[in-house]
């Protein structure tokens, strides 16, 4: 009976290995093709080889040197740094009032933004470049073709969920800690940004990294917003190499999307321990 039990435990631990691996292979493959493709000589779709026999950084060069890709990125990396940060000082101040304050209406609000959250905002595309365009004859910074306006209106897509995120972390900081820097002296503003935030660190930090990635890839919103070619993003950008002749641009295409995924790698990297901790624990540990 030993043995049987031991038979089947370790048929077990093959099988979970086994899945374990196949899942692995099957999420870096695309990964590992995009990087053989962007060191690969022949610039050809129909050649590419995911290990190239010759690597080069031909595609890199050009990349940098004849499109303004750096322009793009820095594009990107402003439009979705901004409205990260915004993001979070917004949704924090909203999730704290929603979690600690009982006035009317709070439950409806609540709903609402559960409600609002629901419909995409690729539903209301017409309706967001109708707004903007109209917006943009008044106040020409915030309009069409603007990294403000396009900012503003992720804003509006990014409150509902992330409020609603951060509110159930703030319902596991105990009241008590509050309490005791009122009695300390300390104003309600300050109890929250000196003793709350800091033990909201960990879901800032997964507000921040979800958003930022967020914004990062999103191309729908952008392609439609953005029309100078200065002003586009990385997505949008990257969008000129798949033209008629992507076929012999698809290696730059590929360096364009392993320099994009490192920043994304750096930024999960240095922030993984406060990532999961907000993903998987409460405020305060017993």
């Amino acid at each position: 009976m030993a043995s049987r039990r031991s038979l089947g435990w370790w048929a077990r631990r093959l099988l979970r290995n086994f899945l374990a691996w196949v899942a692995i292979a099957f999420a870096l493959f695309p990964a590992l093709f995009v990087v053989g493709t962007s060191f690969n000589p022949t610039n050809n779709l129909s050649a590419t080889r995911m290990i190239p026999d010759r690597p080069t950084l031909v595609h890199y060069r050009v990349l940098v040197r004849d499109y303004p890709f750096l322009t793009w990125l820095g594009n990107t990396v402003k439009v979705a740094g901004i409205t990260s940060v915004v993001t979070v000082f917004l949704c924090a101040l909203g999730a704290y009032a929603f979690s600690r304050f009982r006035f009317r209406g709070r439950r409806t609000s609540l709903l609402t933004l559960l409600l609002v959250q629901m419909f995409p905002q690729t539903l209301g595309m017409v309706a967001i470049f109708l707004l903007l365009n109209t917006l943009g004859k008044h106040l020409p910074w915030l309009g069409v073709n603007t990294h403000p306006g396009l900012i503003l209106v992720y804003l509006g897509g990014a409150m509902g969920f992330n409020t609603w995120f951060m509110k159930g972390y703030f319902d596991t900081i105990p009241r008590s800690l509050e309490e005791s820097a009122l009695v300390d002296g300390a104003t309600p503003f300050q109890a929250f940004v000196r003793v709350v935030l800091p033990l909201a660190r960990p879901i800032l930090a997964v507000v921040v990294v979800i958003q930022f990635i967020t914004i990062y890839s999103e191309y729908l919103l952008a392609s439609i917003l953005l029309k100078g070619e200065r002003m586009y993003t990385l997505s949008v950008g990257l969008r000129l190499f798949l033209g008629d002749n992507y076929r012999d641009r698809w290696g730059m295409f590929a360096a364009g999307a392993v320099l994009g995924a490192l920043l994304i790698l750096a930024l999960f990297y240095a922030l993984q321990s406060q990532i999961v901790s907000g993903l998987t624990g409460g405020a305060v540990k017993e």
